[in-house]
């Protein structure tokens, strides 16, 4: 029991810290730009030194990345979860759900919202950043699709299916936070993120099928 509640300790030690210096870098990308900022300075603010940095990040891009990443793992972690009975795009839309309201806070704070916005709107405008983000995205997709086929019992080699389904959740989750960071650049008051992928989601059955005329 003492064991247990002394790892217990130490893993909520280690998590602390980890947001903390997430948090820091964070805070400094956007103060002062991403190409400025170095990990010393990360670690300052912290007061850490940078071998405790690098225990938790492999470099500068790792942690300006962090929120992303994240995320994408929580998104795997639910949809593997998501009830048999859902089929994949339910799954998929309620495993969304459950990702972004796991890293909300209430909404009179917003701070959450407001800092992947901020964060989206980093890597859209640094070319490093956006290239690892879509490589990493390419990597999700590949997750999903391999989850979804797990859940329908389907071969992801044979059908195409899943890999198909993956493909376009993908394009339409980017679409949809293309959009979200966009209104929010030209000052229009934002809706949560959430809100603006139902919409395109709920596009996506009539742009596919129906006559637009």
């Amino acid at each position: 029991m003492v064991q247990q509640a002394a790892a217990g300790l130490r893993q909520r030690k280690k998590q602390r810290t980890r947001d903390e210096l997430l948090q820091a870098a964070q805070q400094l990308f956007l103060r002062q730009g991403y190409a400025r900022t170095t990990v010393d300075e990360i670690t300052a603010a912290v007061d850490v030194s940078q071998r405790t940095f690098f225990r938790y990040f492999a470099n500068k891009e790792q942690v300006a990345l962090a929120l992303m990443a994240d995320g994408a793992d929580d998104l795997i972690h639910y949809l593997r979860a998501r009830p048999s009975g859902e089929n994949p795009l339910q799954a998929l839309r309620a495993a969304t759900r459950e990702t972004w309201d796991a890293r909300g806070v209430p909404e009179q704070e917003g701070a959450t919202a407001n800092a992947a916005l901020e964060i989206f709107q980093l890597v859209e405008s640094t070319p490093t950043l956006l290239a690892a983000h879509l490589h990493r995205l390419a990597e999700q997709q590949q997750m999903i699709a391999a989850v979804v086929a797990e859940r329908e019992g389907v071969d992801p080699v044979t059908d195409l299916r899943p890999r198909l389904l993956a493909a376009v959740f993908s394009a339409v989750a980017r679409t949809a936070q293309h959009e979200w960071t966009a209104a929010a650049g030209r000052g229009v008051a934002g809706e949560d993120f959430f809100r603006v992928l139902e919409r395109h989601l709920d596009q996506l059955g009539p742009a596919l099928t129906a006559d637009w005329r």
